[in-house]
């Protein structure tokens, strides 16, 4: 009778309920539907224990620094060093949009915030310089889902908190795979650039990269006091997390400075956003709840083993159900329906948590990118007034530059790994 769940939460969708309250009902419906009513009565306990997760505290701080950072003018300081870098290369704002999307990386966190943030500045700005309103949001759209693979990352810490995995070693696994893909989408715009003579800058368009770096010096110490804080072991990531927000009080000032009404207004956003993810969490806590009574986890688990699925086999399926919710659901209700089901099996079979995690959450990250919904997708030509079919085509290259490097880390687990055992930090610990 578990099929119910489906079924009351599509029904529930159509009369536009929000997705966690369409969660929740469709849980308390399937309970009643197949006569585990009397388990409701614990299941507050049942919630209460899946929210009350130490690392969940770090969320919320990340978010507010994010926000402090976005609203201080700190965009133009990281652009201006991108430019000084590689701005003078032959598709030079190219490669400065998906450099600008790794140092946004160690600030937000998110990928919807980084393409709002340079559909912005970037987009009209290639626009000016010859490349087509397509190809700057396409550019833009791939390289923000950057920012949810680098530290800090706020999907990260909400699939720590679901599999009870080490946030930092998540975090410290996240740098290679970030910058890995940004290789990826340097290679792409390169190609792009030799194909169609995208234009360089000059030299008297390039600001100087002595007094540009020490400009942006405030913008990069939030990234630096972040990772460098965990992988020495001088803060926990929910610790980390609250200096991170002192720091970007203190380089906000370097900039534009703050307002008490930008102030309000990050406070403002930075609860609504947890405040959702907390709903989400709660009501899908009901799902699994039910999903355990109901022995979901183990049918999954004997299916698998029915079909002869051996590790490699369930995780390229694993990836394609990923690779498809990530398609039409957010990434926190993706993570918070489908990580407690699938995610268990995979460790079953000798999946590392910590590389199960990277490959998962990379994995949701190319639905950003990827119609009919995805997120970035949708904020970019939104903002830069690009018609939204248009950009889905004109990103394809760059989402299958996207899956070839999620192909990698799957097949190659050294690539996520190496790093946190390097340091001293054990996969799962």
């Amino acid at each position: 009778m578990i099929w119910l769940v489906p079924v009351a939460a599509a029904a529930l969708l159509l009369s536009g309920l929000a997705i966690a309250y369409v969660i929740g009902a469709a849980s308390v419906l399937a309970f009643l539907a197949t006569d585990n009513a009397r388990y409701l009565a614990i299941l507050p306990q049942q919630i209460f224990s899946k929210i009350d997760v130490f690392a969940l505290m770090a969320m919320p701080l990340f978010i507010l620094a994010g926000e402090i950072m976005n609203r201080a003018g700190v965009t133009k300081a990281l652009i201006d060093l991108s430019m000084a870098l590689v701005g003078r290369l032959r598709g030079g704002l190219g490669h400065v949009n998906i450099l600008t999307s790794v140092f946004f990386a160690g600030i937000s966190g998110s990928a919807v915030a980084d393409a709002a943030a340079l559909s912005n500045t970037l987009v009209p700005a290639m626009r000016e310089r010859g490349y087509t309103a397509t190809y700057a949001g396409a550019i833009t759209a791939a390289s923000a889902i950057i920012g949810p693979i680098v530290p800090p990352s706020i999907i990260l810490i909400f699939y720590g908190a679901l599999m009870e995995t080490s946030v930092t070693s998540l975090f410290i696994a996240g740098i290679v795979p970030g910058l890995v893909l940004a290789m990826a989408l340097f290679a792409v715009n390169a190609w792009y650039a030799w194909k169609y003579q995208h234009p360089t800058t000059s030299r008297e368009d390039t600001p100087p990269l002595l007094s540009t770096l020490f400009m942006s010096l405030p913008a990069l110490s939030l990234p630096v006091i972040i990772v460098g804080g965990i992988v020495f072991g001088w803060m926990t990531p929910t610790e980390a997390a609250a200096v991170a927000v002192v720091a970007a009080f203190a380089a906000g000032q370097f900039y534009t400075g703050h307002t008490l009404s930008g102030i309000i207004e990050s406070l403002r956003r930075t609860a609504m956003l947890t405040g959702s993810i907390f709903m989400i969490l709660t009501a899908v806590a009901a799902l699994g709840h039910l999903a355990a009574l109901e022995r979901v986890p183990e049918a999954i688990s004997q299916m698998v083993t029915g079909l002869g699925l051996g590790p490699v086999e369930y995780m390229i399926v694993m990836n394609i159900v990923f690779i498809a919710a990530g398609m039409v659901l957010d990434i926190p209700v993706a993570l918070a329906l489908l990580v407690p089901l699938l995610a268990p099996v995979a460790l079953d079979q000798g999946a590392d948590p910590v590389h199960l995690g990277i490959v998962i959450c990379f994995n949701l990250c190319i639905g950003l990118v990827s119609p009919p919904l995805g997120g970035c997708l949708l904020v970019v030509s939104a903002v830069s007034k690009v018609n939204y079919w248009a950009l889905a085509r004109a990103v394809v290259p760059f989402v299958l530059a996207e899956i070839c490097v999620l192909a990698l880390l799957v097949a190659v687990p050294d690539i996520s790994l190496a790093l946190p055992h390097w340091l001293g930090f054990a996969g799962g610990g």
